[in-house]
């Protein structure tokens, strides 16, 4: 009895060793998304460039991971995951390397998008989880790796601007290539190696190069839409590119014997429905990370703002990180004992619940920071259901590109918020100084935004059918 109890924790040692290793990869790799957020306003010094051409430093970084995710899933697929796992992170140790030697824009560019290949490690950390670890306990482990994608975000704004501004930005970088070396080093050990999940298949350059063409062109249009001008030729020729790219795109993988996605499970009801969840979730998520931080750092002066420097902006926002990380094992518990369908829903009205708080706590620190939290906490419990709503609708072979479409729905998402948010707050700004500045309005309008995509997220998550009706 004794052996088999040594035994056993052993083996729990184990999967400890695996989950912490895997959330901890994700945090990193999402930390890279919004590092360079704090130094916006010095990149056009730093690089010698506008300050138009520094903002592709944050486009440019969405775009490779929006791209690169589907194609490091099927590679999840096709090659042992370990494998693929510690390559998707030494591609985003040379991005950071990169970037922290970069003193034009172009090397930063490169490295910023070399860096969003690392949200690859995510999706396929999920799979993995679903191969190595017992029911009982993937739930609680989907749902920590899932809000790892925010908790990166959220805890990474606070520790980029100290640095901004009180030491050398170049430390940011190295620090995440150190890190990524150590997650290599923990990966290496704490990983079993084990067999691919399709190692029949190939992966399809021609499939993978018209989802880019398709993605960049659709991303392209609605994240820069507003600074080009939505009537403009450039804006409406890649929406026209992405129109015709996406279904020639659709032609070739159901023809393809192994396509990077296989549109057919994509198209099963309760996948299908899903992802329509995770893009409306993605829009609540970001609605919060556009509204808020500007709200605590506009002048006491205009009304509205709570005059805080972009160090104590960070340090009022990091709570929700926190708490979305908090909340990961009630989301796996959920997941568990009540199912992944009901706990999107609870996500999706708590996050409802906090926007709707928002309207009423805007007025003090406080009050923002605790209408974030609970926000965050919403986000927290339907990051996790999401991709166990996936994975219990996906052969075995599928859960790694299955992963990373779900991943890429929730970015498209994110950038649809940018869009539509940066219109609402642009149309309703005031001269304040020669700025203009959002008005309380505008920032309560995006607020409702935010509210009403959750509510729209918890109806679309309430008619997702079990995975055993999709095949009907």
């Amino acid at each position: 009895m004794g052996g088999r109890t040594r035994g056993g924790d052993a083996v729990r040692a184990e999967q400890n060793g695996l989950v912490l290793v895997l959330a901890f990869g994700g945090i990193v790799m999402s930390l890279t998304q919004t590092l360079v957020i704090p130094l916006l306003g010095m990149l056009p010094a730093i690089l010698g460039t506008s300050a138009t051409n520094a903002a592709w430093v944050v486009t440019v970084t969405l775009l490779a991971g929006a791209v690169a995710g589907p194609v490091m899933g099927r590679l999840g697929d096709l090659y042992p995951k370990k494998n693929v796992l510690i390559g998707v992170t030494a591609v985003m140790v040379v991005g950071s390397v990169l970037c922290a030697l970069a003193t034009s824009l172009w090397p930063m560019l490169i490295g910023r998008a070399l860096q969003g290949v690392g949200i690859g490690v995510i999706p396929i950390g999920i799979a993995t989880m679903r191969e190595v670890l017992p029911a009982v306990r993937l739930g609680p482990a989907i749902a920590l790796m899932s809000s790892s994608l925010g908790v990166g975000g959220a805890l990474g704004l606070p520790a980029a601007a100290a640095l901004a501004q009180y030491g050398s930005w170049q430390w940011m970088f190295w620090g995440t290539a150190v890190l990524g070396l150590g997650i290599i080093a923990m990966m290496a050990l704490r990983i079993r190696s084990l067999p691919a999940a399709k190692p029949d298949g190939t992966l399809d350059p021609v499939g993978a190069l018209g989802l880019a063409v398709g993605l960049i062109a659709l991303l392209l249009a609605v994240s820069k839409g507003a600074d080009w001008g939505w009537a403009s030729p450039l804006t409406l020729g890649l929406f026209v590119l992405a129109a015709v790219a996406f279904p020639v795109w659709g032609w070739w993988v159901l023809r393809h014997p192994s396509p990077l996605i296989d549109l057919r499970v994509a198209a099963r009801r309760p996948v299908l429905l899903t992802n329509i969840a995770s893009i409306l979730v993605g829009m609540g998520l970001y609605a919060q990370l556009l509204v808020i931080p500007q709200i605590l750092q506009l002048p006491v002066a205009t009304g509205h703002g709570l005059g805080q420097s972009m160090v104590a902006m960070g340090l009022w926002i990091a709570p929700g990180g926190l708490a979305m990380m908090a909340v990961s094992p009630l989301s796996g518990r959920l997941i568990t004992t009540r199912g992944p369908k009901p706990t999107l829903i609870l996500g999706s009205l708590v996050i409802a619940t906090g926007y709707a708080s928002a309207q009423f706590l805007m007025g003090s620190t406080w009050g923002v920071m605790i209408a974030a939290v609970i926000t965050s906490a919403g986000v927290g419990l339907a990051y996790g259901a999401m991709p166990a709503l996936i994975m219990s609708s996906v052969p075995h072979s599928e859960m790694g590109s299955a992963n990373s479409v779900n991943t890429l729905m929730r970015s498209i998402g994110t950038t649809t918020a940018a869009a539509v948010l940066g219109v609402i707050l642009t149309q309703m700004s005031v001269d304040f100084g020669g700025l203009f500045v959002p008005t309380e309005t505008g920032f309560r309008v995006g607020l409702l935004l935010g509210c009403g995509v959750a509510l729209a997220a918890a109806a679309v998550a309430a008619v997702i059918p079990p995975p055993w009706e999709s095949e009907d």
